[in-house]
């Protein structure tokens, strides 16, 4: 497993990897924990905490890929664009798992009405939850050997994911986390020049 010496160094590791697999050195109660971990230890506004996580594995993984399949092919028309869908898809089912990653919108209301002065804020800061969370499971799979990428099928598939696993209805689906063992290198990253993405306010 590689060593990271500084987390730059594994800030610029983690990337978007598509060629995941099922070489992985932890067992799934060993993932989970991991995952809840990270989301437990991550930052939010006024410490809502308003994240919650599915944790898919095996059948269950390969069955939430499986919906979203049937879905893609219900909207995608063209045989030959659907093709080029269906494989990118596949690539997702047969990586090792998937973290499913929701908002509480019950604890968005009550902060609306309990602190009316920032109502206008909170569904934003919930967003920005789901960014860092998604982000510090990128950066904690990548620290254990790992790849994933973020997928966004929702809303898609939100009636679907929550008749099959239960899920509260005020739970709203926001992020696919997939995971798996790194099978193929990433694309190289491209930098916006930091004359456009920087301001430097100094005497």
């Amino acid at each position: 497993m590689e060593e990271f010496n500084s987390l730059l160094e594994l800030q610029a590791a983690r990337r978007s990897f598509y060629a995941l697999g099922h070489d992985v050195p932890y067992t799934d109660a060993e993932l989970e924990e991991m995952f809840k971990n990270t989301i437990r230890e991550t930052p939010s506004a006024f410490n809502s905490q308003t994240v919650r996580a599915v944790f898919a594995f095996g059948e269950q993984h390969e069955a939430l890929w499986d919906m979203v399949i049937e879905r893609m092919r219900q909207v995608v028309s063209d045989p030959e664009a659907f093709e080029v869908t269906l494989a990118k898809l596949n690539g997702f089912k047969h990586a090792y798992g998937t973290v499913l990653l929701f908002t509480d919108t019950d604890v968005v209301k009550q902060l609306e009405q309990d602190v009316p002065t920032y109502a206008a804020n909170f569904y934003d800061w919930s967003e920005q939850a789901i960014g860092i969370v998604s982000y510090s499971l990128w950066l904690t799979a990548r620290e254990h050997g790992l790849g994933g990428n973020l997928q966004h099928y929702n809303p898609l598939i939100d009636e679907d994911v929550r008749a099959a696993f239960k899920v509260p209805e005020n739970w709203r689906l926001r992020a696919q986390f997939v995971f798996g063992s790194i099978e193929g290198p990433a694309k190289e990253k491209d930098y916006v020049e930091d004359e456009v993405r920087f301001i430097s306010l100094n005497d």
